[in-house]
């Protein structure tokens, strides 16, 4: 069972898929749930947006695992927030009875790299997309990504040319390791820095739509009843 806390946006109807969007390091749940309204205007969607783990001396907020070197997770911690965000994970599944190849993993920094790691993970279900946002595929002790496994999963990254935490070279590594495993990937590129480009979210909006299309859909969806949770902060 997940002790994860999270907030949610409900779908204005029966939801035609489920967003789960993961934090950047030092944010928390708050963060990037109006990025979820944004990506889904007309609210066809179930949005969850989970709070990381683990808090550490001297840094603000929450993170999903220690950072020894950009690239290459803590082994201990990425994986207890790995067992962490598959239970999290089962149950939305469970309780929204949207299935995973009507989810789309995404989040921002070092929450796009949890959601490539759950996203590819050999012990996971394909999601219909991974949305990563200025993040990289994980290098980690004990995990390594199932390209072969995740027949028809898509893929959106964006990053900035002039990122100084996590450099472009990053997503490219990213964009070619999922080419070369037969993933569809959109990839986008601005002279921005570590942060979402606004220009970027016209085109992720797009890209989810078509990912999640309503054509799409197998058999019909249990309807997610959980209201709305506050506020939307800004993205």
């Amino acid at each position: 069972m997940s002790d994860l806390r999270f907030r949610e946006r409900a779908a204005s109807g029966s939801p035609e898929g489920l967003l789960v969007l993961h934090h950047g390091r030092g944010a928390d749940e708050h963060d990037l749930l109006s990025l979820g309204n944004q990506l889904d205007p007309e609210r066809r969607l179930h949005i969850a947006t989970p709070r990381a783990p683990l808090t550490l001396p001297g840094w603000p907020g929450f993170h999903w695992y220690v950072v020894p070197r950009v690239g290459y997770p803590d082994p201990d911690t990425f994986h207890a927030a790995y067992c962490q965000l598959t239970a999290f994970h089962d149950e939305l599944w469970e309780r929204t009875g949207v299935p995973p190849h009507r989810t789309v993993l995404g989040g921002f920094s070092m929450g796009s790299v949890m959601s490539y790691a759950l996203g590819l993970g050999a012990d996971r279900p394909a999601p219909a997309g991974i949305l990563a946002f200025s993040g990289f595929v994980p290098v980690v002790e004990g995990w390594r990504p199932d390209l072969e496994g995740r027949a028809g999963l898509r893929a959106f990254i964006a990053h900035g040319r002039q990122d100084p935490v996590i450099g472009i070279e990053f997503a490219r590594r990213a964009r070619d390791l999922l080419q070369a495993g037969g993933i569809e990937v959109e990839y986008r590129e601005s002279n921005g820095v570590h942060q979402i480009d606004r220009a970027h979210i016209p085109p992720a909006t797009e890209w989810l739509a078509g990912t999640l299309s309503p054509a799409e859909t197998n058999g019909p969806l249990a309807r997610a009843d959980t209201p709305p949770t506050g506020a939307l902060p800004s993205a």
